[in-house]
């Protein structure tokens, strides 16, 4: 990860702790950030990132969710019917009921344009699964992307050919 990485999460852990009020902390926010960085990147156990902070597990549980939830607050989600009452940033299409009546014109215009917005991801999704080569994916990101864009080229290319 680079350092710009770390920084942003910092940031954002330094401004959570101002708006909380939160007096002390076992980890800075530079080290707790650098914590969550190391779990999400390696895979690393709480355990074991425990001791290399230096810190309690019980620790290590409650500061890698922490910084996980700061990520992720503002990302949206947009998923299927069966996750109708989740709560946060996933967005629904809308469900006809039993014994309700029928979905309005709004309500079916939404659920076509929340489609049209999920396809693109199924897709995306459903193309790098049948690439052996990203099950266990081990490098840098990086490298990855590089990996991930060339194994489109070649889908998109095997699949105009078979189009022809």
């Amino acid at each position: 990860m680079s350092s710009r990485t770390l920084n942003h999460l910092a940031d954002r852990i330094r401004s959570d702790r101002q708006q909380r009020g939160s007096r002390w902390r076992r980890l800075s926010p530079g080290r707790q950030a650098l914590l969550a960085l190391a779990h999400l990147r390696n895979g690393d156990t709480y355990a074991r990132l425990a001791a290399g902070f230096e810190i309690g597990v019980a620790t290590a549980w409650r500061y890698v969710p922490e910084a996980i939830a700061l990520l992720s607050a503002n990302v949206v989600t947009f998923a299927d019917k069966g996750y109708q009452g989740a709560r946060g940033s996933v967005r629904t299409p809308f469900k006809r009921r039993r014994f309700r009546p029928k979905l309005s014109r709004r309500q079916k215009s939404v659920n076509r344009a929340h489609a049209k917005i999920r396809v693109r991801g199924e897709r995306a999704i459903a193309t790098l699964k049948t690439w052996k080569v990203l099950i266990k994916l081990r490098c840098c990101p990086r490298r990855a992307t590089a990996i991930v864009r060339a194994t489109l080229v070649l889908h998109h290319v095997e699949a105009d050919r078979y189009e022809r």
